[in-house]
């Protein structure tokens, strides 16, 4: 055999480990062009909660065929009625999908939903897949998801939302979403099931943004309910002055959602205050980490805390006025103190 020839064969022979990679962002590059519709794009969901259910559902209603996985079967039993298929991992449901959407409780069920090495939804992507992180979680997570779905040769988009139960149910909450801007319009039609997207930034933006609305909503729910604390106080109609200021300067969404709710005690969660606690805990480390002052923030969470303290992490953020009435042993409803109420 002629050295010429030998060397033909061990050229055509050799390993191709970079023009397979190649091939593959190609691929995910391809798969990027398809339209979002119902007819070409399956979608998964993890996370079928107080949110997530409403959210989810809107796909369905919207056409799409849908897979889910929720840590709590039962959970899911309502999309599972109207035509989602439920599967065992988020591993499952990325196998099945070509775009996945989570949305769970705190950053340590992200990671372990989104990254387990096993069962993770990133470890069943198919190359030129995306996952979309709708939970309120920690910026620094959102890019190490971004790097990871990278190398997996797919794209991920953290997109939180603000609206609670009612914007999610009637498909009109506020989606702040961080990654590739291109990637968040191809997604514009699943996103407009659920609201109206904004594009914040590349990855971990999406994030920072949501927790900015947590800040200001923090300090506008404790501004709300001492400002009931001091009409009630003062011995006006409650309901009547919050009626009155709702057209003025101090109207406000939190107002809207939660005035009546708190004068008819009813504390339902549409946002839960532990995770609310959680959110502003992110909010405190990301302003430490910025050498940022912000003392409203910090009294709210401490007022939020308490209520933990009490026991009341599963009620909704509205909760706060119980802390205010423990604070000047009064009750917004009867007047009465709370000792003897």
């Amino acid at each position: 055999m002629s050295t010429r020839f030998r060397a033909f064969l061990l050229y055509f022979n050799r390993p191709f480990p970079i023009h397979l990679r190649q091939l593959s962002t190609t691929s995910a590059a391809l798969s990027m062009e398809k339209p979002v519709t119902p007819a070409t794009s399956r979608i998964g969901w993890i996370g079928t909660g107080v949110m997530g259910r409403s959210m989810a559902g809107h796909l369905l209603s919207a056409g799409y065929s849908l897979t889910v996985f929720n840590r709590t079967p039962s959970k899911a039993q309502t999309l599972v009625e109207c035509g989602a298929k439920l599967v065992g991992s988020p591993a499952d449901v990325a196998r099945a999908s070509d775009v996945v959407f989570l949305i769970v409780g705190y950053p340590s069920d992200v990671r372990r939903v989104a990254l387990d090495p096993s069962e993770g939804a990133l470890s069943g992507l198919a190359p030129g897949s995306v996952l979309v992180d709708m939970t309120t979680s920690d910026p620094a997570l959102a890019v190490e998801i971004a790097d990871a779905a990278r190398a997996a040769s797919c794209t991920s988009v953290d997109a939180p939302v603000s609206g609670g139960d009612r914007g999610a149910r009637s498909g009109t909450l506020s989606i702040f979403a961080g990654g590739d801007e291109a990637v968040v319009r191809r997604l514009n039609p699943l996103f407009g099931c659920m609201g109206t997207v904004r594009y914040m930034g590349g990855p971990g933006q999406g994030q920072r943004a949501k927790l900015g609305n947590q800040i200001a909503i923090a300090s506008t729910m404790v501004g709300l309910v001492e400002g009931m604390m001091y009409a009630h106080k003062a011995g006006l109609d409650v309901g009547r002055w919050m009626e009155a200021i709702s057209t003025g300067a101090a109207g406000s969404k939190s107002l809207d959602l939660y005035g009546k709710r708190i004068l008819e005690r009813d504390m339902e969660a549409g946002f839960y205050v532990h995770h609310f606690v959680k959110d502003l805990g992110i909010c405190l480390k990301e302003c430490q980490g910025m050498g940022l002052a912000l003392p409203g923030l910090a009294l709210a969470h401490q007022l939020y805390v308490s209520l933990m303290a009490h026991g009341e992490g599963e009620l909704g953020t509205q909760a706060l006025i119980l802390a205010i009435e423990r604070l000047n042993n009064t009750c917004l409803k009867t007047g009465q103190s709370s000792a003897s109420s």
